[in-house]
């Protein structure tokens, strides 16, 4: 993957959240048909138990300890033996965990040869050496590369120099010294120091003088702070400060904002309570609280304005940081506010209710603005609506132009406006009547992630484009002049011999199939190439028809050369919560799987992120059940189109994807061979009824309050803990976990093991592996190379459990 300094520097984009790693994020009225409606005896499959041909250990799984536990609700009651795991100092529960590791390397010890030659093929296509293009930012230019042999990245910067010339050429020599490079921040150094590292916000104060930074060093995501004076290499003495969620610097650069935990340690980017500021000043040990949140339903989040006038937790005026705030908007729950600011004007990305006679079918976010002293005004201008069929998902904001993230039909787009937008209050606006740009991007594009683009006075916008034949590519895109440049594309090494070099010219002509007419000014859509392989991998797009005619988008990979029809074995991979895309970018570890023949599927189920807000609210709550409908109608289309080999599909979900594969394994398990759960989301019901858990207040919105009859009743009906199968047989599982988790107790893993383990046939529970990282945290160690070999494990495990031929 190519690497972005959005992650290491700054981010002004307003909605964006965790994208790949975002984790557990309406209520009406419905019977609870799931059960009836998916259930295991109307499945064609084979239901004879498939575990025999496994070796597996001689030595039994482990067997914890059963503690009497009743639950009661709502007039139900219900037993939970391993309800003690949810002790996690327990030396019983800690003795457990070991033994299940024990037991899953044991049961992967034959698979060693296979796991090595993978990770020796992943790491061969790697090139020794990642580094990413230069970017602008003030006098500096800022970059950052991974050192040969390293796990993690390394920040850098150097002074810029200015136009090149014979009177520059001369003065190099004597700015040399000041070009020097300067190392801001080395992650691998902090690994050697404390064995683990996840560096969670980085924010270069305005003056370029110091670099603010949250560091989680146990995996806990309780973030410390730290303070680095830039002109020195040393760090700010504090008082140590635990529990940041986000950062932001007044103009001043000696006063920095930030965001604490509360009492239960909400974990990063979900939940904050408190807002204070600390000064850099000499003798300053007190910090000064600016805000706290009451309502343990609201989140809290820092954000300067792209110009660094303003901070937004309500807004404050970044000039005069110590004045108050002041309030955008009387709140209201459901509705959102992303601020931008641009000579005077806000300007405001919102879903709120339009007041005026405008006529606007679309549910999702539109754009308003107002000048800086009528924010708090009732009579915003509303600048433009989305048209049909098409959603606003983001904005960014520079001296010159507004930048929009879009979808239509299900395909993403960004396009430019030119600045000052001359807005006509009297007439309904579209974006058509904005004079916009479209950026040309490849019609097989699935991903558009910003760069991080710190520069306001820029005219140029840098993104990464991918899909899972393109490796990321970094595109800068001229908004003045209208032209691109493709700046940087991840080298693979090793790669199949008819990987293509594609004219832009060839794939940008799309953008009439979007219903966009292509710009005439784009002046070199002909002289850009990139990287292609999809002369060697196919990569389709399907819709396929779920339990209610609704089409489900399906984007299904594989090798034209390798894959064999009807007879190839597949992985589903699956998400369908908090509004989320699939992460569908390229990724090189894939291709030891395709060139074997595999299929790899995606399926963007209701609940996840889609064309307009319904698709999420739709698969949520009460309506959970439509996305595992969708999950498993997906997986069915695979086998009986003949992409994937009846009995050798598998499944992968990650988190809050684990609960719509664990849905689908409790009521098809014989439509899934096996599947791989990690850091799963299992145990719903009791997690959910427990308000002292991280992320339980915050995700009655996403999957409803059990507190609430009708709600309780829907959760029960599918909690994949609550529901598995008694007596039945179970398709293979590797299960991983990370003990130091705050997002998802370890404990839901452990406790859904050892319940298939009491429930499962004897020979199918065998084959069910928990894996646990006894120090890592929700997003694991996250190195370059120590990502290879999980995959490796995990590709390991489905070639061993679905008794896969890997020559």
């Amino acid at each position: 993957m190519v690497l972005v300094l959005r992650n290491y520097i700054d981010m002004h984009l307003l909605s964006r959240s965790v994208s790949n790693t975002s984790l557990r994020a309406q209520s009406f009225s419905l019977s609870f048909a799931l059960i009836p409606s998916i259930s295991a005896s109307s499945s064609s499959f084979s239901s004879k138990c498939r575990a025999e041909p496994i070796s597996v250990p001689s030595q039994p799984p482990p067997v914890p300890k059963r503690v009497p536990f009743t639950l009661s609700l709502h007039g139900h009651s219900w037993q939970d033996p391993y309800h003690w795991m949810r002790n996690t100092n327990d030396p019983d529960f800690l003795n457990y965990l070991n033994q299940e590791n024990s037991y899953a390397q044991a049961f992967m010890a034959d698979t060693g040869s296979l796991q090595r030659t993978l990770v020796a093929e992943m790491k061969n296509r790697m090139p020794s050496k990642v580094s990413t293009p230069v970017e602008c930012f003030g006098p500096w230019l800022y970059y950052e590369y991974i050192p040969e042999g390293k796990e993690y990245p390394v920040l850098c910067r150097r002074l810029q120099t200015n136009k090149p010339g014979w009177a520059e050429k001369i003065l190099s020599y004597v700015k040399a010294e000041f070009r020097r490079e300067e190392i801001l921040l080395d992650w691998n150094e902090v690994a050697e120091k404390h064995g683990y590292v996840h560096v969670g916000q980085c924010r270069i104060s305005p003056d370029h003088n110091f670099l603010a930074y949250t560091l989680d060093a146990t995996g806990s995501e309780q973030f410390m702070l730290q303070i680095k004076d830039l002109r020195n290499g040393c760090f700010i003495p504090m008082a140590a400060v635990n529990g940041v969620v986000s950062l932001a610097w007044a103009q001043d650069c000696k006063t920095l904002f930030y965001t604490i935990a509360d009492e239960n340690q909400r974990p990063y980017r979900h939940i904050s309570s408190l807002v204070l500021c600390t000064k850099l000043e000499p003798g300053n040990t007190d910090d000064t609280l600016v805000f706290m949140e009451n309502d343990p339903s609201y989140c809290v989040d820092l954000a300067s304005t792209k110009d660094g006038k303003f901070i937004t937790v309500y807004v404050v005026d970044a000039t005069e940081p110590l004045n108050g705030l002041q309030r955008v908007h009387e709140r209201v729950s459901g509705v959102q506010y992303f601020l931008e600011h641009h000579f005077g004007f806000f300007y405001i990305l919102t879903n709120a209710p339009i007041k005026e006679n405008i006529k606007c079918s679309h549910e999702g976010l539109y754009l308003a603005r107002c000048r800086v002293g009528d924010i708090q005004s009732t009579t915003w201008q509303n600048i433009f609506y989305p048209g049909k069929d098409t959603c606003i998902q983001d904005m960014d904001i520079f001296n010159g132009h507004l930048v929009l993230f879009l979808n239509k039909d299900g395909f993403p787009m960004i396009c430019s406006i030119d600045l000052p937008i001359n807005v006509d209050c009297k007439h309904q606006m579209l974006i058509e009547d904005l004079n916009q740009w479209f950026f040309p991007i490849p019609s097989n594009s699935c991903s558009i992630e910003p760069g991080s683009n710190l520069d306001f006075m820029s005219s140029v916008y840098r993104v990464v484009l991918s899909s899972p034949v393109i490796p990321d590519m970094i595109v800068d895109y001229d908004m003045a002049r209208r032209t691109f440049s493709i700046v940087q594309q991840e080298e693979v090494l090793g790669a199949p011999s008819n990987a293509r070099s594609c004219s832009s010219g060839y794939e940008l002509d799309t953008l009439q199939h979007r219903g966009i007419e292509k710009d005439a000014k784009d002046k070199n859509v002909e002289l850009e190439r990139w990287k292609d392989f999809s002369s060697s991998y196919c990569c389709e797009r399907k819709e396929v028809i779920s339990h209610d005619g609704i089409q489900v988008p399906l984007t299904i990979l594989y090798s034209p050369k390798a894959w064999k029809s009807s007879q190839s074995p597949g992985i589903l991979h699956g998400y369908g919560a908090y509004g989320e895309v699939l992460d569908k970018s390229w990724r090189v570890d894939r291709l030891s799987l395709l060139d074997r023949g595999w299929v790899i599927a995606f399926a963007d189920v209701r609940g996840g992120g889609g064309d307009d807000p319904s698709w999420h609210k739709t698969g949520n709550g009460l309506f959970k059940q439509n996305s595992i409908h969708d999950f498993v109608s997906c997986g069915k289309y695979l086998i009986d189109e003949g992409y994937v080999q009846r009995d050798q599909l598998s499944a992968i979900g990650v988190s809050a994807g684990c609960l719509l594969i664990g849905v689908a394994l409790n009521m098809y398990p014989n439509l899934f061979r096996a599947a791989i759960l990690k850091v799963p989301f299992l145990d719903i019901l009791n997690s959910l009824l427990d308000p002292s858990l991280p992320l339980t207040m915050l995700d009655y919105e996403e999957f409803g309050n059990p507190g609430i009859k009708s709600e309780f009743e829907c959760i029960s009906s599918y909690c994949p803990y609550k529901n598995i199968r008694p007596r039945g047989c179970h398709p293979s599982v590797l299960v991983t976990a990370s003990f130091n988790d705050s997002r998802v107790g370890v404990w839901e893993a452990a406790k859904w093991v050892a319940k298939v383990r009491d429930s499962a046939c004897s020979s199918c529970s065998r084959s069910v592996i928990l894996k646990t990282n006894m120090s890592g945290g929700h997003f694991g160690e996250g190195g370059r190379y120590i990502q290879c070999e999980e995959l490796a494990y995990d590709y390991a495990f489905l070639v061993k459990a679905m008794g896969v031929d890997m020559n």
